[in-house]
């Protein structure tokens, strides 16, 4: 990441978070989730200067296909082109800087073009049409093509570093492409999604994923169908942490009754089908492998204490041949745990502003969340975000 300036974060708080062990170790100082100086330098750091999730591939297919998000503090336009390469550009006229398409939205043209005084782009970014430019002295249209921002795909989702100088996408994802690639998510398809606006910053919504310390007080369905000190943590080469929870005996999948109406992916083992997966690739993707579906959240920082969280479920194409099968049954699981979740966030979000609030110690089934903190708390300090330690390191003694 550029420039390796540290947060403005008292480093002095950040040292308990680096603790040696779990034991020792204490949570993020409140700022870190409600200081408007902090989430500035998270947009520019964070979200700016690493790999984030755009979305998924699937929105972009065609030749044409277009879509403009917010990076951090930057726009980005993606474009699949007419070889079918998938390209990245900053949302920017190379003429005034009108924006070439307002964020959040999506089109599909065979060109790019400006609304403001129509000038277009070819879809490889080359200045193509300049209005009441031809008798302009020295004009020369291939001087100014779109300014290119960084994109990838990886596994059926759409990323973007828009300071470009983020390690290579494969060395971001490490060891997770391994742990991933038996569901397939590329193949697979959005067959109902759902996006929520949460009140709470989105460590708040990361750290309420990477933990079941809550389930019991707050998930009764969830308890139901998987126990919640069930799974282990496993071992990472990339910028992610996660694990795993074992179903319940008369369980399925999850689901209000613990029964699928959708078809066991074909690419998982017998102990893959009794588990579910719970990862989050830092910043912004939580991937949740069922043995029947994939559900990911996308989070989009909004404010330091609003963040927009768009949630898919992703089902295999030969789902739609079995009789009765209606994505609904994962969708209405997971509406009702989210909702859960976005209330306990919330909830979290609003204490975290009090005057009262302090640093805190981990439980033993926290410790994906002292991970999480623990990346955070480097890349606070030196700009960059680490490969978060192992799960033993942050044991207790």
């Amino acid at each position: 990441m550029a420039h390796r300036v540290p947060a403005p974060v008292d480093p002095e708080r950040l040292g308990s978070v680096l603790a040696p062990t779990l034991a020792e170790g204490r949570t993020l100082p409140p700022e870190a989730y409600v200081s408007p100086e902090v989430f500035a330098w998270e947009e520019e750091h964070l979200f700016g200067g690493t790999w984030v999730c755009l979305g998924r591939s699937e929105a972009l297919a065609r030749p044409g296909d277009q879509a403009a998000f917010r990076v951090g503090r930057d726009g980005v336009l993606v474009v699949r082109g007419e070889d079918g390469r998938l390209r990245g550009f900053f949302n920017a006229c190379r003429h005034r800087g009108h924006e070439l398409l307002p964020c959040g939205e999506s089109r599909n043209l065979r060109v790019i073009k400006c609304p403001y005084h129509a000038w277009s782009y070819a879809l490889d970014g080359r200045l193509v049409g300049a209005p009441r430019f031809a008798d302009v002295p020295g004009f020369d249209r291939s001087a100014y093509p779109l300014i290119a921002a960084r994109v990838a795909e990886w596994r059926g989702f759409v990323f973007a570093n828009p300071s470009g100088d983020a390690p290579d996408l494969a060395e971001w994802v490490g060891n997770l492409e391994e742990l991933v690639a038996p569901w397939e998510p590329e193949r697979l398809e959005t067959m109902a999604s759902h996006t929520y606006t949460v009140r709470a910053n989105w460590k708040v919504i990361v750290e309420n994923y990477h933990e079941c310390y809550h389930c019991s007080s707050i998930h009764p369905a969830l308890c139901r169908v998987t126990p919640p000190d069930s799974g282990e943590n496993f071992p990472h080469t990339g910028r992610w942490v996660g694990g795993s929870m074992v179903l319940a005996e008369h369980a399925e999948t999850m689901s209000l009754t613990g029964r699928s109406l959708g078809v066991r992916l074909p690419g998982l083992t017998a102990r893959q089908a009794r588990e579910v997966y719970y990862y989050g690739l830092f910043p912004n993707l939580l991937l949740s492998l069922h043995p029947d579906y994939v559900m990911f959240h996308r989070i989009e920082p909004l404010a330091p204490g609003e963040s927009r969280v768009e949630c898919g479920w992703l089902f295999p194409p030969e789902a739609r041949d079995r009789p009765g099968f209606d994505p609904g049954y994962a969708r209405e699981f997971w509406d009702l745990t989210n909702r859960e979740d976005w209330a306990a966030c919330e909830s979290v979000q609003r204490g975290l502003a009090s005057r009262g609030a302090r640093q805190g110690p981990f439980a033993r089934m926290e410790d994906e969340v002292a991970l999480f903190q623990r990346m955070v708390a480097r890349a606070y300090l030196e700009g960059d975000v680490p490969v978060p330690p192992q799960v033993r390191e942050v044991e207790p003694a």
